[in-house]
Order: structure tokens, then sequence, then C-alpha cells
């Protein structure tokens, strides 16, 4: 893989610009979507910028989201959900103040069901809507984290087909490299993940894909690079640089098909996704199938760039997931949806650091956009939008909080 980084480095790189801190621990999980941060760590991206980044994978999303509130790591490839769960204090850690410095993706989760519920016909979301309200048993569903985006996606397709997430079927939470494995031994009937590990339970067999998080939320906000507040504070500049170099590689990346599928092979390796290249480069090219026998080319698959459109940390789109924990019961109270999102959406960082790479950052703070029911959400009246579903949990304490 090659990049076209400049001859000289940046001017602003040898004077007072220069990064305070300029050798960065970097957390990942073992998805697709960390893509963009690998890129930007060994492709010569971050040198370019005064960094260096030392990556570190991440068992789980805990794990990952304690070693951030310590500052052991100082930045990290993470759940947006993940983020503004430690700003609020809910989710089993002290509230701390967190800043989320772009995103890193859009789209590219999904929701797969097991082989079993298969060969029982359960291939629709009708089909399972009616085997849920009839059987005797519970459905056990695994997402990745209480507060996490994957969580935010099962509960909302879920609901959008009129199962009750909370009540009708179980919800554990299982780390993403684990899912084949509790898939396979029957621990689990499905789950919500990010790639590759979708892909992979229909590659080994182990069931198909019942829906995409881009067909529940076209363009949909993921995974960010979150840190604290207090980095931002003590180190702007390297703030800045880390995301002038993260900018540079996503963009690099959707260059070209080529570097998709460089960046494929680079993820496949034993240090990121150890995982089968068949299963990491159809869907980051936007070619699906779901197992049953369907193909296409998802005009919303996995985004890291889109010309900055999949960068820009917009309010509202912090501000949805703040309305999602309090749909749940996750929150007992409404935050200050909008004073929240902006204390932790680093707008102006991000708009800084785009201007400096040539990344088009212009565009409003807020955006609007309608989901698989039918709703649109466009951040104007988050208290009224978290009260206005049919089904939800606004006057419940939230189980899987309630366990931890």
């Amino acid at each position: 893989m090659t990049n076209p980084i400049p001859a000289t480095s940046p001017a602003w790189v040898n004077g007072s610009d220069a990064p305070e801190k300029p050798c960065l621990n970097l957390g990942f999980m073992a998805l697709s979507d960390c893509a963009s941060v690998v890129v930007a760590a060994t492709q010569g991206f971050a040198q370019s910028y005064g960094l260096t980044l030392n990556l570190q994978r991440q068992s789980s999303w805990a794990g990952l989201r304690d070693k951030l509130a310590s500052g052991e790591l100082d930045a990290a490839h993470s759940l947006y959900g993940l983020i503004y769960a430690l700003q609020l204090g809910i989710g089993g850690s002290p509230a701390t103040d967190m800043a989320v410095l772009m995103g890193l993706n859009q789209n590219g989760q999904g929701i797969n069901l097991s082989a079993a519920l298969q060969r029982q016909g359960v291939t629709s979301p009708e089909a399972l809507e009616r085997f849920v309200h009839q059987s005797r048993t519970k459905l056990t569903f695994a997402q990745t984290f209480p507060t996490g985006t994957h969580a935010m996606w099962l509960y909302y397709w879920l609901a959008s087909q009129g199962i009750h997430p909370l009540h009708a079927v179980n919800s554990v939470v299982v780390p993403p490299g684990q899912m084949l494995a509790h898939l396979q031994a029957g621990r689990i009937d499905g789950f919500c993940v990010g790639e590759p590990w979708s892909a992979g339970a229909i590659e080994q067999g182990q069931g198909f894909t019942l829906a995409t998080s881009q067909s529940i939320w076209p363009d949909h906000p993921e995974k960010v690079l979150g840190c604290t507040q207090a980095f931002v504070e003590q180190y702007p500049n390297s703030a800045r640089a880390l995301v002038m170099a993260v900018l540079a590689a996503s963009r690099f990346i959707e260059q070209s098909s080529e570097n998709r599928r460089s960046t494929a092979q680079l993820l496949s390796g034993k240090a990121y996704l150890d995982a089968p290249l068949s299963s990491i480069e159809p869907r980051l090219l936007g070619h699906y199938q779901d197992g049953l026998g369907n193909q296409w080319q998802d005009p919303h698959a996995l985004r890291l760039h889109d010309e900055g459109r999949a960068n820009l940390p917009y309010l509202s789109d912090g501000m949805w997931f703040m309305t999602q924990f309090r749909r749940w019961g996750l929150l007992r109270e409404d935050p200050d949806y909008l004073a929240v999102a902006r204390q932790v959406q680093q707008l102006a960082l991000y708009r800084d650091a785009a201007t400096a790479v040539g990344v088009l950052c212009d565009g409003p703070d807020m955006r609007s956009s309608q989901l698989i029911d039918g709703t649109r959400w466009d951040g104007s009246d988050p208290h009224g939008y978290a009260r206005s579903f049919r089904l939800h949990a606004l006057a419940e304490p939230h189980a899987a909080l309630a366990r931890r």
C-alpha cells in the first residue's frame, strides 16, 4: 500500500503548532471500520503530521472504555454510544468529560440470525415477529455493549417490527470477536455486530443477515475517534494532528477500489482483524450477499470518508444516542441534549483540522434523516422524539445495566 505523503512535513509541525505529545496510544477493536486508524498509523499518514500512533487492539468495548477513561489510551476507535455513556455516567463508569474528535464511519453493521432459525423458516422480519410472539421460549440476541451502537440498532430494528427488545427477547452482551463462537454453540439466536463478523457468520454457515444497519438508518453515525476532554485540553495540537492524519487516511482509502482492496488485505493481518480476506473485502467494497441467495451492491455500504460527510461530528448524531438512552430507560431523566452534544462534539477542532487537509467541512451542525419506521430525526425536538415511540421503556430501569 502506498500513499501520497508530501515530500516535506507541513510547516506547522516544526513551529508552535507541533504536537505536544508526539507518541499516542490509540485503541481499536478488531472490526472493519477501524480501517482509517490502522491506515493512518501504519502507512505514513500520522508521521507526516508529526505523530507516532501506537495501535493497541482491545478485546472488549468495556476494556477499551476503562482504558480510555483512565488515560491508558490517549484516543480510540470507539462506539458513539460508549463516549456518551461515559459523559453521562451511565453503564457502570463514573461520569467523565469526553470528546468526539470526528466520525470514523457510517453504515456497515448487520443483524444476523442463526442457521437454526433459518431452518425453521424464520427468514423475514414478519416471520421473526410471528415466531417471537408465538414461541414459548424467548430468543436471545447479542449486542456488543449496553449503550453501544449495536444495542441501539438492534433495539430500534426489533421495535420497528413490533418486537419489544427488553421484554419479548433476551439481550446479552458479547464482544464482537466472540459472536460466531456463541452462535455456533447455540448460546444466542442472533446478533447485531460490525463487520467482518456478519459476513463471517454466513461464510461459516452460521446463519444469515436479516437486516443491515443502513436499512435501519441510511448513512447513520457509527464509530468515532474518541478521547477525554482532558486530552483535548492538555494536547490540542496532538488532537488536531490526529484528526488530520485519520482524515487523510480515510480519504486515501476511498480514492479507489484498489485502495479499498489493499486496505482489506492490511486489515486481515493477525495484528488487526485476524480474519479471512474473503470475510472483509466484499462488504468493504459494498458487495453484499445475505446467506439466503440474495446479492446486491449496497448504495449505503460502509463509508469511511464520503468527501468528509462521514467524518463531520454532527450535533444531531450525538443527540440521537441520548434520545435512545432515554427511550430505553438507560437515562432516568432528560439531559440537556443540545448542551451535552455541544460539549462533546469537537466541531471547531474538527473543522480546523479538516480545513488544513483540504476536506470540505462547511456543512451545518445538524442533519436530517428518515429511519426505517418512517420517523424523521433532525435534532430539533429531542425531548419529544424520545417520547414519540410506541415501544419504549421510559419508566423502567434498564435490565442490562442493572445486571452489571
